[in-house]
């Protein structure tokens, strides 16, 4: 290390603020303020301008495997290829590179207009060995090439991180993603990125599931500016309220076979929030455990017959307390008269843990004594009619519904969308067959 930050005067202002030092913001102000103008100058164009969802985690989050899930052009490959271009500033590191085949590797990875060679510093750019199948930097590092048809090409090599796009396109997920991560054990924390547009399969509803995987979402829109003109109008006016949309413009899993809610109807629901309701409901499904499930809570009005989704306040990771207060602080924000809280989880300890939050609202437990699915029929014929709102975007929600009905066994566990289904039944289905609403 330099005085002048963790990686010397070529290291990146995104690169030292990610760098893992405490005071790793206070060295880029302090590189800030040592600067001439044309090392200001130099340093702007050095730096590309990514969105939150472009860089990788902080390094005080606990992950393993980055997912980041993008539509066309979202500028996704570009995030992959810059999180490997700083890590190979590095000397005598050792990546992999996986596509679905060594040519996606080459052409897209590698030597793409978005790939390592053509966004790499000029004091670090890499060259391609074509007959070792190698990119190598100039600090020494090196990334391999794996194609995904060739799983057992992966035996034996080690790496200290991987890059794998395009993972849904993979011939072998299964074994290729199993091989590369028995590789991935080199250095004191290795690192997966995976990027890829998303499909409905098994595999990456598995991978999202897993522990120690962050996901983030790109949609084509969010990188316009770098994309031909036209280009989003025209696949707007093809393709906007349908599944392709949602799938390939927008990042988002999309129903498989058997799923309840169609993109289609939930594209149509988004609309504005009224000036007044009848009333308003927060609805909790509580988590198993603080390290499982996420606590899905949502806000939902009423008035006229529709039903109003107004916020997606769930999260993973929270104390039962936390999320006792996160449930009332979404309650007292939106002036709810009830929370509707599943006691599968629990019982009567939810309503205790509500009270001791201080919760402004009645709290109502309920038990589920059906299927998810089941239970969210009726709320899917509710979409089709048209009689429900989304006040907003609320992405890992409409995921959640997409895949509701098709779930693969042992896939995530769809909170959220559980807990809008409470909150709509309540709003618009109460008094009806089914679901039913048992209070305890």
């Amino acid at each position: 290390m330099t005085k002048n930050g963790p990686c010397g005067q070529s290291c990146s202002l995104v690169s030292i603020i990610f760098s893992g030092l405490p005071s790793a913001r206070g060295l880029a102000q302090q590189r800030l303020e040592q600067a001439t103008r044309e090392e200001l100058l130099r340093l702007l164009r050095a730096t590309p301008r990514l969105n939150d969802d472009q860089v990788w985690p902080p390094p005080d989050t606990d992950w393993r495997t980055w997912v980041l899930l993008g539509g066309r052009g979202s500028g996704k490959t570009f995030a992959g290829g810059f999180w490997m271009n700083e890590l190979a500033k590095a000397k005598d590191r050792t990546f992999a590179l996986v596509g679905p085949a060594l040519h996606d590797v080459r052409e897209v990875m590698v030597e793409g207009p978005s790939g390592l060679k053509a966004q790499a510093p000029g004091d670090n750019r890499p060259r391609w060995e074509a007959g070792r199948r190698r990119l190598v930097w100039p600090s020494g590092a090196a990334a391999y090439a794996f194609s995904a048809e060739d799983p057992d090409s992966l035996r034996g090599p080690q790496f200290h991180a991987a890059w794998a796009d395009e993972f849904c396109a993979w011939r072998n997920i299964e074994a290729t993603l199993s091989n590369l991560r028995f590789g991935l054990r080199l250095g004191a924390d290795p690192k997966l990125a995976i990027t890829t547009t998303p499909r409905p399969i098994p595999a990456l509803r598995r991978l999202l599931a897993e522990p120690g995987v962050v996901k983030a979402r790109l949609a084509t829109k969010d990188n316009a500016a770098h994309l031909a003109p036209g280009f989003l109008g025209h696949l707007q006016a093809l393709y906007a309220g349908t599944r392709l949309e949602a799938q390939e413009m927008e990042g988002l899993v999309v129903e498989a076979d058997g799923a309840l809610f169609q993109a289609e109807d939930l594209a149509r629901a988004r609309g504005n929030r009224p000036a007044k309701f009848e009333r308003v409901v927060v609805a909790v499904d509580p988590p198993a455990s603080a390290h499982g499930d996420a606590c899905g809570i949502v806000a939902a009005g009423r008035r006229d017959r529709t039903g109003y989704v107004l916020a997606d306040r769930s999260m993973r990771g929270l104390s039962p307390a936390g999320w006792a207060r996160r449930v009332a602080e979404t309650a007292r924000e939106f002036d709810a008269d009830l929370v509707l809280a599943e006691a599968n989880q629990g019982g009567e300890m939810v309503r205790t843990l509500l009270g001791q939050a201080d919760c402004p609202a009645q709290v109502k437990l309920v038990h589920a004594s059906r299927s998810k699915k089941a239970r969210a029929e009726p709320v899917a014929a509710l979409y089709e009619q048209g009689r429900v709102v989304h006040c907003g975007a609320f992405p890992a929600l409409e995921e959640e519904m997409m895949a509701l009905g098709s779930e693969a066994p042992g896939g995530k566990s769809p909170d959220r969308a559980d807990a809008l289904v409470w909150a709509l039944t309540h709003l618009l289905l109460a008094g009806k067959t089914q679901p039913r609403l048992r209070a305890l």
